[in-house]
C-alpha cells in the first residue's frame, strides 16, 4: 500500500463513521417525530372528552333543577326527543304496564352489580314511557331477592328524561335487558313505545309502601381528561428532550475520545501506553471526580 492510500484510510473510516452517525440520528430523530404525533392525536382526543364532558356538566346544571313541565310539552311523537332536553323533569299521568316490566342488569349501583326496575307506564295520550324507577341489589340466583311492585291504578309520575342507551352486544336472561336500549325494550312493551327517551323517576304519587332505591343525582366531576391531555403534549416534548440527551451524550463521549486520542499521540513512542478499555474509563472518572470536587468546594465557601 503507497503511502497516499496508507494516508486516506483514516479519512475514508471517518467519513464512513460520519454517514453511520447522521443515519442514527436521523432514525432518532424520526422516532421522535412518530412518537410527538402519536401524542399529539391521543391529547386531541382527551381535548375533545374534556369538551363533551363539560357540554353534559352544563346541560345537567340547566336542566336538572328546571321547572316541571307536562311530557307533551317536550315528546309529542315517539322518535322526537331533543338531546338539548336531557335530564329536564316532566310529570306523567298514566297507569304502570306491570306484565311487561324489565330487569336492566349488571348496573354499577350501591358497590354492587345491581338492577335497575324498568317499568312501562302508558300515558293518558295512549303512548308508552318505560321509566327506571331505580335500582334493587342482586339476589341468590339470576333475579333479585325482591322488587317492589308499582302503584296500581292512576298514578302521576315526575321523572328526568335520558336518551336510550347503546345496542348491546351481549344477550340476557328472560325478563331482563343488558342495556336500556329502547328499541330493544319496546320489543316487550309493545306498539306505541317512545323509543327515543325514557324517564328516570323522582317520585310517583300516590306513593307505594316500598320502592327501589333512588338512582345518584349525577356527578359534577369533569374527569381527568384535561389534565391526560395535558400530559401528552409533556411526553411529546419529553420524547425530543430525550433524543437531544442521548445525542448530546454520544458528543460528549467522542470529544472526550478525541482529547484521549491526542494525548496519547503526544507521548513519546518509548512511553508505555494502557489498553484504550481501561485508560478511557479511567480518564472519565477522573474528570467527573475533578468536577465533583469543584462543586463541593464553591459550595464550602
Amino acid at each position: 500500500m503507497s503511502l497516499r492510500e496508507t494516508a486516506m484510510v483514516p479519512e475514508v473510516a471517518a467519513g464512513h463513521s460520519r454517514r453511520s452517525t447522521a443515519i442514527r440520528w436521523s432514525g432518532y430523530i424520526a422516532l421522535a417525530i412518530v412518537f410527538a404525533v402519536a401524542c399529539w392525536f391521543l391529547s386531541q382526543w382527551q381535548f375533545a372528552r374534556n369538551e363533551e364532558r363539560a357540554r353534559q356538566l352544563a346541560l345537567v346544571a340547566e336542566n336538572y333543577d328546571a321547572d316541571l313541565v307536562p311530557i307533551g310539552d317536550v315528546l309529542t311523537g315517539l322518535e322526537d326527543f331533543d338531546p338539548g332536553d336531557e335530564w329536564r323533569p316532566v310529570v306523567l299521568t298514566g297507569e304502570y304496564v306491570v306484565e311487561d316490566q324489565l330487569l336492566a342488569r349488571n348496573r354499577p349501583r350501591g358497590g354492587t352489580s345491581a338492577f335497575e326496575v324498568l317499568t312501562p307506564l302508558r300515558l293518558e295520550d295512549g303512548r308508552i314511557l318505560i321509566v327506571d324507577r331505580g335500582w334493587v341489589p342482586p339476589g341468590e340466583g339470576t333475579v333479585p331477592d325482591e322488587i317492589p311492585a308499582p302503584p296500581s291504578g292512576e298514578v302521576t309520575v315526575t321523572a328526568r328524561l335520558r336518551p336510550g342507551e347503546a345496542l348491546p352486544s351481549r344477550s340476557a336472561p328472560e325478563g331482563q335487558v343488558p342495556t336500556i336500549h329502547l328499541p330493544s325494550v319496546a320489543e316487550v312493551s309493545g306498539a306505541g313505545t317512545i323509543t327515543s327517551a325514557y324517564g328516570l323517576m323522582v317520585s310517583e304519587d300516590p306513593a307505594p309502601a316500598t320502592r327501589p332505591n333512588a338512582l345518584d343525582a349525577p356527578t359534577e366531576d369533569p374527569g381527568p381528561h384535561l389534565s391526560y391531555a395535558i400530559q401528552w403534549i409533556l411526553f411529546a416534548i419529553m420524547g425530543f428532550v430525550f433524543i437531544g440527551y442521548i445525542i448530546r451524550t454520544e458528543l460528549k463521549v467522542r470529544r472526550e475520545d478525541a482529547e484521549d486520542a491526542a494525548s496519547e499521540a503526544a507521548l513519546p513512542d518509548d512511553a508505555p501506553r494502557l489498553p484504550r478499555r481501561s485508560r478511557t474509563p479511567t480518564r472519565r472518572r477522573d474528570r467527573d471526580m475533578a468536577e465533583e470536587d469543584a462543586i463541593l468546594d464553591s459550595a464550602g465557601r
